[in-house]
Formats: C-alpha cells, sequence, structure tokens
C-alpha cells in the first residue's frame, strides 16, 4: 500500500514504491496503480517537463547530472527519469544511468528513476508519462526525461515534455547526416556538448552548421527561434544558458499554449493506451491461446498474408466477446 501523504510529502521511499507499482505487469498491483493515480491528478501539472535526447556517446548522462545540480542550486526540485536499453532476455534495463551521475544522485534535492524501455518504443518506457504525474504530485518542480538515444520513433519524447532539448557531437556537417529531419522539427532547444579542449573548433563550426539547417525548418513555435547553444559538462560551461533558453521558453508556452499542448499530448498518451489496453486483452484471451494457433502457422509458412490473418483474428475475437 502507497501511503499518499508521504508520497506527497517528496518521500523518495515512498516515490521510488509507487513507481515500481506502476511498472508492475500483475494485474492486481495495475488497478492499485491506477487507484493511486486517480487519488494524486489534482497535484500533478506543475513541473517542467524536460526531454532530452541525442546520440549514443553525446554525453546526455553527464549534461544531465551538471544541468540538474545547477537547477537544484537555484531552489528548485529536479526529478531524473533515465531510460535504459533492456535486454531482450530479461527484460532488464542494461546501463543503469543512475550510476553515472554520481553527484546528482546524492543530492537531495534531486531523484533519479532508471527504467527499462522493454518493448516499448521511441526511446521511452511505457508507464513514463505516469511516472512523471507521481513526481509532480512529489513536488518536483522539473522532471528531466532522458531516452535512450536518437532513432526513427525517438520523437515520442517530445510528445510528453514541455520542452525538447536536442544534444549533438561537434562533428559539423557529418553529425547532421545521421539525425532524422522529424527530430529537427521537434527540437526547441539544440545543444552541441562537448565543447572543450581539441574539440571546441569543431564544436563552433557545428553550431554554426545546425543553425543554418535549422533556419529551413518550421519551428514548433511561430514566436520562438530555435536557439543553439555550445555546452561542456567537463568544464560546467553553457549549463547557466541552456537553463535560461528553457525557462524563456517555457514563459512562452505560459501564455496559453501550455495547456493546449498538454491537452494534445493527452488526447495522444489516451489513444496510445487504448491500443495498448485492446493489444493485451486480444493476447490473453483464449481464443488467441487456442483456436487462432493455425492463423499464426500460416503466417509463419508465408501460405497467408499477416495483414489478413490479423484481420480474421480480430473478427473471430470480436465475435466471442
Amino acid at each position: 500500500m502507497i501511503d499518499i501523504d508521504a508520497l506527497k510529502s517528496g518521500n523518495r521511499r515512498a516515490l521510488g514504491k509507487a513507481i515500481t507499482l506502476l511498472e508492475s505487469s500483475r494485474t492486481d498491483h495495475r488497478d492499485s496503480a491506477e487507484q493511486l493515480l486517480e487519488s494524486i491528478m489534482p497535484y500533478t501539472g506543475n513541473s517542467i517537463r524536460i526531454g532530452i535526447t541525442g546520440v549514443p556517446g553525446v554525453g546526455k548522462s553527464s549534461f544531465i547530472e551538471v544541468l540538474g545540480n545547477y537547477v537544484v542550486d537555484q531552489g528548485q526540485h529536479v526529478a531524473v527519469l533515465t531510460i535504459d536499453p533492456s535486454s531482450s532476455l530479461t527484460g532488464g534495463s542494461i546501463l543503469g544511468d543512475k550510476t553515472r551521475m554520481e553527484t546528482l544522485s546524492v543530492n537531495p534535492g534531486a531523484f533519479i528513476r532508471p527504467s527499462p524501455s522493454q518493448t516499448t518504443l521511441g526511446g521511452v518506457a511505457r508507464r513514463t508519462q505516469e511516472t512523471i504525474l507521481l513526481c509532480e504530485a512529489a513536488g518536483f518542480d522539473v522532471v528531466i526525461v532522458e531516452t535512450v538515444g536518437v532513432g526513427q520513433s525517438e520523437t515520442l519524447v517530445a510528445n510528453m515534455t514541455d520542452v525538447f532539448l536536442l544534444m549533438l557531437l561537434p562533428g559539423g556537417g557529418d553529425e547532421l547526416q545521421g539525425i532524422k529531419r522529424g527530430i529537427m522539427e521537434l527540437a526547441d532547444i539544440a545543444v552541441v556538448n562537448k565543447a572543450d579542449g581539441e574539440f571546441k573548433r569543431k564544436a563552433i563550426h557545428a553550431a554554426a552548421d545546425v543553425r543554418r539547417a535549422l533556419q529551413l525548418i518550421q519551428p514548433r513555435l511561430a514566436q520562438w527561434r530555435v536557439p543553439v547553444e555550445m555546452t561542456s559538462a567537463l568544464d560546467n560551461t553553457g549549463i547557466e544558458e541552456v537553463w535560461q533558453r528553457v525557462c524563456e521558453y517555457r514563459e512562452i508556452l505560459s501564455d496559453g499554449c501550455l495547456q493546449e499542448r498538454r491537452q494534445a499530448q493527452s488526447k495522444q498518451w489516451f489513444w496510445s493506451e487504448t491500443r495498448e489496453h485492446l493489444l493485451d486483452e486480444l493476447k490473453r484471451s483464449v481464443l488467441t491461446k487456442t483456436g487462432f494457433n493455425p492463423l499464426e502457422k500460416k503466417v509463419m509458412d508465408g501460405t497467408l498474408p499477416p495483414s489478413i490473418a490479423a484481420s480474421k483474428l480480430v473478427t473471430e475475437f470480436l465475435k466471442h466477446r
């Protein structure tokens, strides 16, 4: 049983137990999780939600640690939700980002929670959006979601946060070639990281290349021109400037755009969860486990197209409901 009052007071143990409850696949746990979510809804929505993505090796964890410590020093409470790649065998987390944020993990003003992405696409875990709500109910002013890395479906993180931050390496044009245009279109702030030492000159050129590329892309907000900042987690430079940009963007959103964006995100989340629940129900049904294995076999044998087999399966499933 989760102590709601302890959760609302910011108790880390209660928050951790609540997140574990959300992530459980047990039916009875899910029922309890749904009751918990309904009870905390009046205490949610007051944080700055920041999504941070970037190619593997760009230094997301180091950057988040420095940024998180800076924000805490400004009097804020920061929750960091890191999404790690999952083992295809056990479903467990592979990287464990929390171990790479040594100073932030012991900062009393911060909370770090790694979660395995499991089978969810988009670089986030299925329960990430619900976890954001729990962190807000626990009194965190800033919630940072760190994704696995840039991929074709990585844009999912932009649909659950207020500010989408894209991190890049000092690779100039070559780096841009590997970034999907869709992610560039969703970026609210671009950050060229590792702008230090021998990479400083490359970072300057990379930032210029990114600015030119962004001129060809329509920003998400007409009144906002996507800024490009250079940072170094190693030298602790550029962090204050990035935080200022986050605050500036969030201020613009507060003028009516924030509610509209979050309503659109909630609507998309609703239909996404509807699809997931229907699929879960279909997989759990007796029909799927017994009577329609022949359909699966025909698909595997190449005698029936998957699209037709799926249509037959759903039709028969609905007949027996």
